[in-house]
């Protein structure tokens, strides 16, 4: 199994405000949906209510501290470990080099920093107002290996950068 992570920041590690997105960019939509589409995704039980609804063609894990929180379509799980574990030791286990994604919130991203193997960033040339922010992305820890880069057009009004990280293999 491979974690990794998928989020849309600012200049400045922004990710939300009042849980809630800092842009409408249906071009970062359109990139998380086809990251995503078809592989198991773990989220925060913010993340999940700022959505609204289980993601579609996803096998939609959420994390909450409330042992009485139950939603149709999504699995329940009380940390990130018990999450990571449901694929580790599951009854039909993911083939190998499967990806598992982390979408949010920032919470959840920063305990599961120390267990991914890849981030994908779409990095929002912008400095927003947020409550709620990324971890920093070091190169001590971090190799960009891919970077796309894209100007605004008449639906997406910001510059962004859709950048692959992955962790370097141990020597």
């Amino acid at each position: 199994m491979i974690l990794s992570i998928i989020s849309a920041i600012g200049k400045n590690n922004e990710l939300g405000l009042n849980n809630k997105l800092l842009w409408d960019l249906p071009r970062d939509m359109k990139h998380f949906r086809e990251t995503t589409s078809g592989h198991p995704v773990i989220m925060g039980r913010k993340t999940f209510e700022s959505i609204g609804r289980p993601l579609p063609n996803r096998r939609n894990i959420v994390i909450t501290r409330d042992v009485s929180y139950a939603k149709e379509g999504v699995e329940v799980v009380h940390s990130l470990p018990e999450a990571i574990d449901l694929f580790k030791y599951d009854v039909n286990p993911l083939p190998h080099g499967e990806e598992v994604f982390v979408i949010g919130g920032a919470e959840i991203y920063k305990q599961a920093m120390d267990h991914a193997d890849r981030l994908y960033i779409t990095h929002v040339d912008g400095e927003f107002e947020a409550d709620a922010f990324f971890p920093t992305i070091s190169p001590n820890f971090w190799n960009e290996t891919s970077r796309e880069h894209y100007e605004t057009d008449e639906e997406n009004n910001l510059n962004v950068d859709f950048v692959i990280y992955e962790r370097p293999l141990a020597n």
